[in-house]
C-alpha cells in the first residue's frame, strides 16, 4: 500500500535549494576576483587592439596576443597570492575548452581535412620523430631517464598537460616536473611571438602554418593566440591538428605505464583522461556544422562567443607565467628543452613537404 504524503516529503526537496543556492554564492565569491582580473586584461587588450588599427592603420599584436602578454607583465610586476588563483584557473581550463567547443561551430571540416591521411601520418611521425630526439638530446646533455621523458613528451605532444600526465605513470618527482613546467610555460609565450615571423621567412601557406603552429607550440591556447591573428584557416588547422596531437598523449601514456610498471615507479592509468569532453565536443560540432545541423543565425554568436573566451584564455595563460620561475631551471633542461623544439620544428615544416601538405 502507498504511504500518505507528509508535510516533511513536501518540504524536504525544498530545503536543499537554500543550500544550492548559498553552495553557489561562495562558489560565485571564490572565483570572481582572479575571473575580474581577466576580463580586466582582456579589456585591456581589446583596447590595445583598437589603439593599434587607429594609430598604425593595422595591429602588430592582435587581443589574443597583447593578452598574454598584459597577463605576463601583471605577473612579473605583483605577485598574486592565493584568492587570485580559483578563477584564473576557471579561465584557464573550464572556459578555453569551451572555447574550443564552440570552434567546431565555425570550422569548414572538409576544407580542413583535403589533406587526406597525410595529415595524419604527419602528425603521428612528428609527435614520434619528436619524441624520440628530443630524449636522445635531453640524455646527451646529463638529464636523467624521468627528466628526459618528461622534457621529450612536453615538447613533443602538448607541454604542461603531457608533463603533468607522464609524470606519474614513471614516477618523476616534483622537482623534476616543476622545472619542465616552467621553462615549457615560458618558451611556449616566446614561440607564440616568433612562429608567425618564421612562418614568412619559410614562405608557408596559411594552411601549412596552421599545421606547423599545431605540430610545434605545446599548449591549444598558445596555438589560437599564434594562428587565428594570422588567418581564420590557419586558426583552424592549427586547432585541430593541435586536439588530433593531444589525442596521442593517451597511447604514449600507456607504453610508458607498460614500461614503468615493473619498476615500481608508476601509479595507475586513468583511461578515461584520454579523451578530453571538450575534444568530443569539437569533433561532433564540426560534424554537426558540415551537416547543416547548426541553425546560420547561432554560427555568428557562437564565433563571437569563442573569441572572447580565447582572449579570456590568454589572459589567464600570461597570469600563469611565472618569470621568475626561469631562474630556478637548470641550463642543461633549458638548453635541453631549446634544442628539442628547433628539431621539431625542423621535423614538422620537412614533413609537410615530404608528405605535400598544402
Amino acid at each position: 500500500m502507498l504511504r500518505p504524503m507528509t508535510a516533511t516529503d513536501i518540504i524536504t526537496p525544498n530545503a536543499a535549494a537554500p543550500a544550492l543556492t548559498a553552495r553557489a554564492a561562495r562558489w560565485g565569491m571564490h572565483v570572481t576576483p582572479g575571473l575580474l582580473l581577466c576580463l580586466a586584461i582582456s579589456a585591456a587588450a581589446y583596447l590595445g587592439q583598437a589603439a593599434e588599427n587607429r594609430f598604425l592603420g593595422h595591429a602588430l599584436f592582435e587581443a589574443l596576443v597583447l593578452a598574454i602578454l598584459i597577463g605576463v607583465a601583471v605577473r612579473a610586476a605583483r605577485p598574486l597570492d592565493a584568492r587570485w588563483e580559483p578563477g584564473i584557473r576557471l579561465a584557464a581550463k573550464p572556459l578555453l575548452e569551451v572555447a574550443v567547443l564552440l570552434l567546431g561551430a565555425s570550422v569548414d571540416l572538409p576544407a580542413l581535412l583535403h589533406a587526406g591521411p597525410a595529415l595524419l601520418v604527419g602528425i603521428v611521425l612528428t609527435v614520434t620523430i619528436g619524441i624520440f630526439v628530443s630524449y636522445g638530446i635531453s640524455r646527451s646533455l646529463g638529464l636523467t631517464h624521468r627528466m628526459s621523458l618528461l622534457v621529450a613528451c612536453g615538447n613533443s605532444i602538448c607541454g604542461n598537460s603531457a608533463i603533468a600526465a607522464v609524470a606519474p605513470v614513471i614516477g618523476a618527482d616534483g622537482k623534476d616536473v616543476a622545472s619542465s613546467i616552467a621553462f615549457t610555460a615560458i618558451l611556449g609565450v616566446v614561440l607564440v611571438l616568433l612562429l608567425p615571423m618564421a612562418g614568412r621567412m619559410l614562405g608557408l601557406s596559411l594552411y601549412q602554418y596552421g599545421v606547423v603552429a599545431g605540430l610545434t607550440v605545446y599548449a591549444v591556447p598558445q596555438v589560437m593566440a599564434a594562428t587565428f591573428p594570422i588567418s581564420e584557416l590557419s586558426g583552424q588547422v592549427g586547432t585541430l591538428v593541435k586536439l588530433a596531437r593531444v589525442l596521442l598523449l593517451g597511447p604514449v601514456v600507456l607504453i610508458l605505464a607498460l614500461g614503468h610498471r615493473s619498476t615500481g615507479g608508476g601509479q595507475r592509468l586513468k583511461l578515461h583522461h584520454f579523451v578530453p569532453w571538450f575534444i568530443v565536443g569539437f569533433v561532433a560540432l564540426a560534424i554537426a556544422r558540415s551537416a547543416g545541423l547548426v541553425p546560420s543565425g547561432l554560427i555568428e554568436p557562437m564565433r563571437l562567443a569563442t573569441a572572447f573566451l580565447m582572449v579570456l584564455s590568454m589572459a589567464a595563460l600570461g597570469l600563469g607565467v611565472e618569470l621568475r620561475g626561469l631562474a630556478a631551471v637548470g641550463s642543461r633542461v633549458t638548453l635541453a628543452v631549446s634544442a628539442s623544439l628547433v628539431g621539431l620544428l625542423v621535423a614538422s615544416v620537412s614533413l609537410i613537404h615530404v608528405l605535400r601538405i598544402h
